[in-house]
C-alpha cells in the first residue's frame, strides 16, 4: 500500500521556491486566516472537492497542519484518493513561522 512521507521545513521551502509543490494548510479558518504559506490552499471538508478538481494527481502535495500530526492522517487521504507524491511537513506550520516567510489573508 501506498502511503505518505515526512518532509521538513528546508525541504519544503526548497520545493515550494521550485514550484515542485502545492501547500494544503489543514488548520482552522482563523488560524489560516492569521497566518499560512504564501500560496498555500486551505484545505476543508468543505473545500476538498475543490482541491481535488485544481490539483493533478501527480503534482506533490505537502500538507501543513499545527505541529505536523494531523497533517499525517490528512496526507494519507490524499494518497488513498490517488495523489502520488504525498508529505506531512514535520513540525507543522509553528515550527515553519520560526525561519520562513508567511502570508496572511490580508496580504494576499
Amino acid at each position: 500500500m501506498t502511503t505518505f512521507k515526512h518532509i521538513n521545513c528546508a525541504d519544503t521551502a526548497e520545493k515550494l521556491a521550485n514550484g515542485e509543490c502545492v501547500i494544503a494548510d489543514i488548520r482552522d479558518e482563523n488560524s489560516y486566516n492569521q497566518a499560512h504559506i504564501k500560496e498555500s490552499f486551505h484545505l476543508t471538508n468543505g473545500s476538498i472537492s475543490q482541491f481535488m478538481q485544481q490539483v493533478d494527481e501527480d503534482k506533490p502535495v505537502v500538507v501543513v497542519c499545527y505541529h505536523g500530526r494531523s497533517s499525517q492522517g490528512a496526507a494519507q487521504y490524499l494518497v488513498e484518493q490517488g495523489f502520488e507524491d504525498v508529505y506531512s511537513m514535520d513540525g507543522g506550520f509553528e515550527a515553519w513561522r520560526q525561519s520562513y516567510p508567511f502570508a496572511s489573508t490580508d496580504d494576499q
